[in-house]
């Protein structure tokens, strides 16, 4: 398996239907898979933007595509997308938008960032690790019912409640500061998972999603969206479980359709009108993607465009 390959990539070039001479934003640059890919599709006068908050994809980045004039880099959370590119001199008016949600490759395969379960390294987590509390200090001091209402909701995990009450059980005992650690305590309260599983799958996702505030960045990162798109550009999002796909759904679908407050007048006024028309159903990787990369097998591709103002 290629370490760092990019999911759909042949379908979100698609789904971006890339031009020569375009303005693209990868939202969540990882290792540069997906920019690579756009870098290669467009013209002298065509241009990237790519955004990540993780400082190891951006020195990473900075290495990969040095003397690239065509690549813009900027360090930051999506949720604070206008801003950022503002900041970096970067105006509205982008032919496509890329976010490949959830965790990336390098982040899940270096033991020391603490997000994989398969590899021991420190209780960390954290998307940007030069900032903001890890999942060791989180876990060290979060109420019982939040741990348990976190699992539930982000990890979708119906043993929800034992697994926080055996983690504040063990933290008594000694601090959770390894993530070996948390998997052996999730492993020994999860009576029964799904096969080919890890127990702890779930409860490590619930936890990454609330110590970097996932859902909240997508949420935001979205409702920027249309805005910065020109008319008929084009959004792509990448989603790994039903929580990131269902907000990219939901979103497509709110901003497809008349806000339902003026359904049945004559009259609709422009802020209540679609501003966004769906491309195509869902698409899912081909079979021969998941050989090459099992890590695919989850991700949903969702599509969107802008309409004509």
């Amino acid at each position: 398996m290629e370490a760092h390959a990019p999911v759909l990539l042949t379908e979100v070039l698609e789904g971006l239907n890339v031009q020569p001479a375009g303005r693209y934003l990868d939202a969540t640059f990882g290792r540069g898979g997906h920019t690579a890919a756009l870098l290669a599709r467009l013209g002298p006068g065509g241009t990237v933007v790519a955004l990540d908050r993780d400082p190891e994809a951006m020195r990473a980045g900075r290495a990969r595509f040095s003397g690239e004039p065509r690549l813009t880099l900027i360090r930051g959370p999506f949720g604070r997308l206008t801003e950022l590119l503002a900041a970096a001199g970067q105006a509205a008016g982008f032919d496509g938008m890329l976010f490949d949600l959830g965790v990336s490759s390098p982040q899940l395969d270096n033991a020391v960032r603490g997000f994989s379960f398969s590899h021991d390294g420190p209780l960390d987590m954290r998307m940007d690790n030069e900032t903001g509390m890890t999942a060791a200090a989180w876990l060290a001091r979060a109420p019982e019912h939040e741990i348990a209402t976190v699992i539930r909701e982000y990890g979708e995990e119906r043993f929800a409640k034992r697994i926080a009450r055996a983690i504040v059980t063990a933290r008594h005992a000694e601090p959770l500061t390894r993530t070996a650690q948390l998997a052996k305590v999730v492993a020994e309260a999860v009576p029964a998972w799904e096969p080919g599983k890890h127990p702890a799958t779930r409860a490590f996702q619930a936890i990454r999603i609330q110590v970097n505030s996932e859902l909240a960045e997508i949420d935001a990162a979205l409702a920027q969206c249309i805005d910065l798109l020109n008319p008929r550009g084009r959004l792509c999002v990448i989603g790994f479980h039903s929580l990131e796909d269902g907000a990219a759904k939901r979103f497509m679908q709110r901003q497809s359709q008349e806000d339902p407050v003026y359904a049945g007048l004559p009259q609709v006024p422009p802020h209540a009108r679609p501003r966004l028309r769906r491309v195509g159903k869902a698409v899912h990787p081909q079979d021969d993607e998941i050989r090459r990369n099992p890590r695919a097998r989850s991700a949903i591709l969702r599509i969107a465009e802008r309409l004509e103002a």
